[in-house]
């Protein structure tokens, strides 16, 4: 015998897509089998109607047959001779009608009883419990959407924890359910090859008995292939037995699991969390606009596929494209007041898509596997052993530091740490990475705050003048930029800094942006503010674009080096050399992640300083103004103006490189 398709048992808690999509072909095929039942049990009847009706028609005829010598005739007596015979005729149809009433009752009872039987208890089992898994799927959503909803706050922890209770409650529901089903279903693909040959051979057997008497040979021929056709059903029945024992050892054992498997979010203080993923699988809460202020979340099933993020609903035979995930963003974001909330940023800057994940585990792998998708890791020979050596690398060679108040600290590596609420600790110089140590020094520390938010220093409910913590003044800050000869606006966002021991070459920006990215990366740090980068023919300006407050400033000499990124045109650095107090010297490299290709900044940083040099000679600066265009005022004008080419970019908005 062929082998039988089955759904898998260990399938059904998890009822992913691809479980619902073969369940789908088992409920098709179902329905085949139930519509195909009924026109069956149509055509036995009609043939154990056909038999009833010769049982009666034939016994109808012996009666009248033995009518015949009562019969008055006008034109004499009955023929002796014809009434003998048809006596004798009506023995034989007497007979042959107690022949016909056997092989009536021998359809009943193996013919049309059978596959009365199958259709009233197989096939209405299998309706009845596809409708109670679907009874049970529909409140498990309910339960998983008010679940989703729960708020961060922690004075609803008796509410956590009764929605919690709710949706393991629904979740064992809908697992008893899909088993039982699933159990049916895979009975029915053997019951129905016995329901479509049993009533055959009790029909056959049926009109071999009939015909015995008149057909010996006839019978002979038969009873072989009745006599095989008989032992495949007994097999058939036997394998039936067999699955039918191990499905339900399978359902004890899937049952008895532990509590954990229904809860979701069961071990939110320390889950097992890899971060070496490179291709993800799960349930997500999809947010979509239905209006101008208002969304709605859907629960769908994701996957990633290449450096592809895929979508499959319920139902679906395949996903579709959601998002190329090559060169994207994913960052960290507070939505609607709910829990593990990420977004997914374009390479151009463009927020994506929104997504929520079930658990912290959930939400923290998703946000690490589409870390390493974007970096491509997914095209080498080994991508498993290329993100593992990628995060252990970073783990050696960085540790972030993102408080501003140990921006002090950033330049003085020796010193030890100490541990605060959002401190890290700073690796000994023996984990630290020999990559480059002439450019920055082994065990340098990060930091991931240039300035303090505008909130810190800024209340914005205070009526009055607004101050600046840096001592410059609005009107002084005017007064520059109307002094200045150029003038250039770029959308920026600050990724990090770090002490470096060397500005000679841009060699050693580059070796900052992989310590800042590798830093980001394994320690989860995905969420940054927005500024302007304001340059000028005197200094570079980072301006809160909110408030239009200067956040800091760097002199234009100062800066001695700038480049950007090789591969990804939009990471921006450069090197700023200061003098300290008592002699001192200090150079830190800057990263940055632009709205625009960084070569562009760099251009009118390079451009400054030319002005610079210029304005120590007349002459060279009026050359100078003649190769360059100028704007109407007066000003330098170069490449497109960055307001305008990022103008439906929002303010504030926050990515991640």
């Amino acid at each position: 015998m062929p082998a039988v398709d089955k759904l898998l048992l260990e399938e059904a808690l998890q009822d992913s897509p691809q479980t619902r999509s073969l369940l789908s072909v088992f409920e098709e095929d179902a329905g085949t089998l139930t519509e195909y039942t009924n026109q069956l049990l149509q055509a036995m009847q009609r043939v154990y109607g056909a038999q009833n009706e010769m049982c009666l028609a034939t016994q109808q005829l012996s009666k009248q047959l033995l009518a015949y010598e009562k019969q008055h005739f006008a034109l004499g007596k009955g023929d002796e001779e014809v009434i003998s015979t048809l006596h004798y005729f009506s023995k034989v149809v007497d007979e042959l009608n107690i022949l016909h009433s056997e092989l009536a009752k021998q359809l009943a009872d193996t013919m049309v009883l059978p596959i009365i039987q199958f259709r009233e208890k197989d096939l209405t089992e299998v309706s009845t419990l596809k409708d109670l898994f679907g009874l049970a799927s529909n409140e498990h959503d309910v339960s998983m959407a008010k679940y989703s909803r729960l708020p961060k706050r922690k004075e609803n922890e008796k509410l956590k924890a009764e929605v919690a209770k709710e949706v393991a409650n629904a979740r064992r529901k809908q697992h008893l359910s899909s088993l039982q089903y699933y159990c049916a279903l895979n009975a029915l693909q053997y019951r129905k090859r016995v329901a479509m040959m049993e009533p055959m051979l009790g029909y056959t057997r049926g009109q071999i008995n009939f015909f015995k008497k008149g057909a010996e040979m006839f019978s002979k021929r038969m009873d072989g292939f009745l006599s095989s056709v008989s032992d495949m059903v007994q097999s058939i029945q036997g394998e039936l037995d067999a699955e039918a024992e191990k499905m339900r050892v399978s359902q004890q054992d899937l049952i008895a699991v532990n509590e954990s498997v229904y809860t979701p979010d069961s071990d939110v203080t320390s889950p097992a969390i890899n971060r070496n993923l490179i291709q993800k699988a799960g349930y997500l809460n999809l947010r979509n606009k239905t209006g101008l202020v208002t969304t709605t979340w859907e629960r769908l099933y994701f996957f990633t596929q290449g450096g592809n993020l895929m979508c499959q609903p319920r139902g679906a035979v395949a996903g579709g494209l959601i998002q190329d995930l090559d060169n994207c963003s994913v960052m960290a974001v507070d939505c609607e007041d709910r829990r593990y909330c990420f977004q997914i940023t374009t390479p151009t800057g463009k927020a994506g898509i929104t997504l929520q994940a079930e658990s912290k585990k959930e939400y923290e792998e998703w946000i690490c596997a589409i870390n390493n998708i974007s970096r491509q890791i997914y095209l080498t020979d080994n991508p498993e052993a290329a993100a593992i050596k990628l995060n252990q690398t970073a783990l050696q060679a960085v540790t972030p530091i993102t408080s501003f108040g140990k921006k002090h600290e950033a330049h003085h590596p020796s010193q030890n740490v100490r541990n605060m609420e959002n401190d890290k600790i700073v690796p000994s110089e023996s984990a630290a990475i020999q990559d480059s140590p002439q450019l920055i020094a082994p065990g340098t520390p990060i930091q991931f705050d240039i300035v303090l938010p505008a909130t810190e220093f800024l209340d914005q409910n205070r009526g009055g003048r607004r101050a600046n913590p840096f001592g410059e003044s609005e009107d002084s800050g005017k007064d520059e930029e109307e002094d200045s000869l150029l003038q250039q606006m770029f959308i920026v966002r600050f990724l990090g800094s770090m002490a470096v021991q060397s500005d000679s070459t841009s060699e050693v920006i580059y070796e900052a942006m992989r310590q800042v990215l590798a830093a980001r990366a394994i320690h989860n740090i995905f969420r940054m503010t927005e500024s302007h980068l304001m340059v000028t023919s005197k200094n570079l300006r980072l301006i809160d674009p909110q408030t239009q407050v200067t956040r800091t400033s760097f002199e234009l000499p100062t800066v001695t080096q700038f480049a950007a990124h090789q591969d990804n045109k939009r990471l921006i650095g450069f090197v700023v050399h200061l003098s300290e107090a008592l002699g001192e010297e200090s150079m830190s490299a800057y990263v940055f992640e632009s709205n625009t290709e960084g070569e562009k900044i760099c251009y009118a940083i390079g451009l400054g300083k030319e002005i610079i040099e210029a304005q120590k000679d007349p002459e060279a600066l009026a050359q100078l103004m003649k190769s360059v265009p100028l704007t109407n005022d007066g000003k330098f004008m170069l490449l497109n103006d960055e307001s305008a080419e990022d103008g439906t970019a929002h303010e504030g908005e926050e990515s991640e490189a």
